[in-house]
């Protein structure tokens, strides 16, 4: 079993070569990058090359490991006993379970996807970590012991919004996702637009690669902030001249709204602009 990237993902060697590794050494994956590389389209391109089920739990601020095992809905059971409901002495009724147990009594491995780990409190990661490394967890309410009957493939992301803890991160094959390469991107966008015009492609990277470099940017522009521009480029038909032969006393592209995302940053490219004009 071994990932060797898909047609609708394009996967450098270290990047196969870091999924293969965490899959042999039974151990999760832990993917950090910058937003918009791709890192939990990963877990579903693994699951596709594979054949196996994707099964994904989405990290919020308020997230807690428990929820992963299961949840025990107490209020439900006082309200049914106090109705006279049927099933109330049965605890199993009002257990309700989390994406690891679904995972773990899945008949068939799956990779299990921990997206965006670095959003929960710090106590998060720490309180998975018996359950990660044994693949087994035990329900008090039922007096029941849930062990994993194929270990699936654990995939967890993280955006470095905060430190993960060194006990978590000694269980885990560890790999950044480095922001693509001219070449690489190029690759990026065929998948997406195999028939879009090179020339086209050329001067807006140039642009996209021109925008990431100018210095005290709050949010560089990302991958899938590029393939929704060259969307909306091809959308309004507008033609590679007015790329090749923009103003270059201006910062900002045409259609930058999805490229730039916040006024900081708009306000910085007019001063840039303003600037340029001045010397000009």
């Amino acid at each position: 079993m071994r990932f060797q990237g898909t047609d609708q993902y394009v996967a450098t060697d270290d990047l196969k070569m870091a999924v293969n590794a965490a899959i042999a050494l039974k151990r999760p994956l832990l993917i950090k990058g910058e937003p918009g590389t791709g890192k939990t389209l990963l877990a579903e391109q693994i699951a596709e090359s594979i054949g196996v089920p994707l099964i994904s739990w989405n990290i919020k601020s308020t997230t807690k490991a428990q929820q992963g095992l299961y949840e025990y809905d107490a209020v439900s059971r006082l309200r049914d006993s106090q109705l006279g409901s049927e099933g109330v002495e049965d605890v199993s009724n009002y257990i309700k379970k989390g994406k690891l147990w679904e995972a773990f009594s899945a008949d068939e491995q799956v990779v299990l996807l921990i997206d965006e780990i670095d959003k929960a409190d710090i106590e998060f990661p720490n309180d998975l970590l018996q359950e990660l490394d044994r693949m087994e967890f035990y329900v008090y309410e039922t007096q029941q012991m849930v062990q994993a009957k194929q270990r699936p493939i654990v995939v967890i992301t993280s955006n470095n919004e905060k430190e993960l803890p060194d006990a978590f991160l000694r269980r885990c094959f560890f790999h950044y996702i480095d922001f693509p390469d001219a070449d690489t991107m190029m690759k990026i966008v065929d998948v997406h637009y195999p028939d879009i015009k090179k020339d086209l492609v050329k001067e807006a990277m140039e642009i996209f690669f021109d925008l990431r470099k100018v210095p005290g940017l709050k949010k560089k522009p990302s991958t899938s902030e590029l393939i929704d521009w060259l969307k909306l480029l091809l959308a309004d038909d507008i033609p590679d001249d007015v790329l090749r032969n923009r103003d270059t006393r201006s910062a900002i592209p045409p259609l930058y709204g999805a490229l730039i995302k916040n006024e900081q940053d708009v306000q910085l490219l007019e001063r840039l602009a303003f600037m340029n004009r001045r010397e000009g």
